[in-house]
């Protein structure tokens, strides 16, 4: 099994370097704060996105700990302007943390939204995207990614979140047009122009979902 999962995370991450982003490969949490650790600059301002990967493996507290200049969407009190106000901030980060959706093996990304606060700086803004996902989010093609994140991934999150939807009644999508639908933008990521502005690592574990 541990062969298997290894040659899936090889093809996914020379997938990613075909694309014009960086692939890594981490065995735990403490690897992770360590490469996380080399690639973000001491004083620089850091914004993240919505992700249980990044609270599960403690980068969220390395964040608050560590000397950076956090945009922390989850501090206590935070008002709903001043949440709005750090995802407008997020674009001149000089780096953004999230997780993704899904990974294919030939390296594209695939992440559904519901008011584009994640995968907005993304796709453009913030110097550096690194992205953390378990092994469990790497899929073998577009299709299986969609199925993913609609029939698996949303119906789990719409729940945490507490959404009225009938996902969360039924378990699983049916393209619904509730006001309170989650999954109202679909972004696939196939390349990008600046050379290893995306960084994806993939983390040995199963994360998130």
């Amino acid at each position: 099994m541990s062969w298997y999962i290894d040659k899936r995370i090889e093809r996914t991450i020379e997938g990613l370097k075909k694309r014009n982003m960086e692939g890594y490969f981490v065995n735990d949490e403490a690897e992770l704060i360590g490469l996380l650790t080399r690639l973000i600059p001491q004083k620089s301002l850091v914004g993240v996105g919505d992700s249980m990967t990044l609270f599960e493996t403690g980068v969220i507290d390395f964040l608050r700990k560590g000397n950076f200049i956090f945009l922390d969407k989850y501090r206590d009190g935070i008002t709903s302007e001043e949440k709005r106000g750090i995802y407008i901030k997020n674009f001149s980060a000089d780096t953004f943390i999230c997780s993704t959706n899904a990974i294919t093996e030939s390296g594209e990304l695939y992440n559904i939204d519901g008011n584009g606060s994640r995968v907005a700086p993304m796709l453009y803004g913030p110097k550096q995207v690194i992205l953390v996902a378990g092994i469990n989010k790497i899929v073998r093609d577009i299709e299986e990614a969609e199925r993913r994140a609609r029939q698996y991934a949303a119906p789990i999150d719409a729940k945490r979140l507490g959404k009225d939807t009938p996902c969360t009644t039924l378990g699983y999508c049916i393209d619904c047009k509730s006001p309170n639908r989650i999954c109202n933008d679909f972004v696939v990521i196939r390349g990008q122009f600046v050379k290893g502005r995306i960084k994806v690592i993939i983390i040995k574990k199963q994360l998130g979902y």
